[in-house]
């Protein structure tokens, strides 16, 4: 056993928070303004976009202001990728709108754009025309964007891209999050940078991100009092968040590089195995953040060898490892709506598994895993001679 824990995806200090969060201190920015704009251009530069950036508290959040400002509504239908987390489906239901569920394709296990028109096809032919399309890029790779924009085009459909896995991941060199209509990214504790949690919607005008913003902040109208003529949410983030997201922003390039390194490190360890592969970009169109690093287990090559037995043996060593998003068309709370596809997401949970990927990942904790993981390829003599 490892003698400390190595976990999935930890949060990473650079101890560049401290500068900011001194300053945000000092300055009594605890709440919101200024440090919050602060981020929000950081953010902008970094994407070298002209879209506008608003920060909230989460990336939940920031799914459910995008789908208010495409329009969607109570009864709505939303078509989303089936292989995703949960917190990418719930928006659409906080709203009363109903998901679609699409399959993924097999080169990026993103949504298909095969599987999407045909779902588009089937709801407008029922009357049911939906009125957003909500893709995932999932584990930090770039959706399908050319061949999904020219099926929302055709039919007039917008997409929010949920990009929460993938700040820093590219698709012919436009950065993820400005792919769609709207993006969104999260800044949670697991993932490629972090504020402790909090999100970023990216959208196309400023017009747009004030009224983001008046959303996030309980809708408060304009009048020397409180008035409030709809719905408004809690969503702001703080300052202090900001100051924390700041920090990281500097040594995000770092982080990515980082990431990117421990995929080859996963590559080489499992060169030598047939019936393991590492997931990767199909090809020079994309660059992936590889936020965690995802490998695939065929069972019949490896002698009986599942992610679950992987995961169980890892676990025991005291390294943390995680199975595949389980398709939300399969889970209980979903399992009752439409699902357009086949197989591909059902197959990538059945034989996925994701592995340590923390950007502190050291050489140590690399060793550790090395060895762990050579003990079970030996166990299970799947090491191709």
């Amino acid at each position: 056993m490892t003698q400390n824990r190595i976990y999935l995806s930890e949060p990473h200090s650079s101890g560049k928070e401290l500068r900011y969060i001194e300053e945000a201190i000092r300055k009594n920015w605890i709440s919101s303004g200024v440090g919050v704009s602060d981020f929000e251009d950081d953010i902008q530069r970094f994407l070298t976009t002209k879209k506008w950036v608003c920060a909230t508290n989460s990336g939940t959040s920031a799914l459910h202001l995008g789908l208010l400002l495409l329009g969607v509504q109570s009864g709505d239908e939303v078509l989303c990728q089936t292989f995703t987390f949960s917190a990418t489906v719930n928006p659409i239901r906080y709203i009363g709108a109903i998901p679609v569920f699409v399959d993924s394709e097999r080169a990026t296990w993103n949504m298909c754009p095969k599987a999407l028109e045909l779902a588009i096809q089937s709801r407008c032919s029922l009357g049911k025309k939906p009125k957003a399309i909500l893709v995932v890029d999932s584990y930090g790779m770039p959706f399908q964007a050319d061949a999904i924009r020219a099926i929302a085009t055709k039919y007039e459909i917008p997409i929010l891209e949920d990009s929460a896995e993938a700040f820093g991941s590219q698709y012919k060199k436009q950065p993820c999050g400005t792919l769609g209509d709207i993006g969104v990214f999260s800044f949670n504790g697991n993932k490629i940078i972090t504020t402790s949690s909090g999100g970023a919607l990216v959208v196309a005008s400023k017009e747009l991100r004030d009224r983001a913003f008046y959303l996030a902040t309980q809708a408060k109208d304009a009048a020397p009092y409180y008035l409030h003529s709809e719905l408004g949410y809690n969503y702001a983030m703080s300052a202090i968040s900001a100051a924390i997201g700041r920090g990281q922003l500097e040594v995000m390039e770092e982080r990515l590089a980082a990431r990117r390194s421990h995929c080859l490190f996963y590559e080489k360890a499992f060169a030598a195995v047939d019936g393991i592969s590492v997931f990767k970009e199909p090809n020079a169109d994309f660059f992936s953040n590889y936020w965690l690093t995802v490998i695939q287990i065929d069972k019949e090559k490896t002698n009986g060898l599942t992610p679950e037995l992987f995961r169980s043996f890892m676990e025991k060593q005291g390294i943390e490892t995680r199975l595949l998003w389980k398709p939300m068309h399969q889970q209980p709370l979903f399992c009752n709506y439409p699902y357009y596809g086949g197989q591909v997401a059902a197959t990538l949970f059945e034989n996925g598994l994701c592995l340590p990927s923390s950007s502190s990942l050291n050489q140590e904790a690399k060793n550790s895993i090395q060895s762990c993981i050579s003990q079970l390829l030996k166990d299970y003599d799947c090491i191709a001679s």
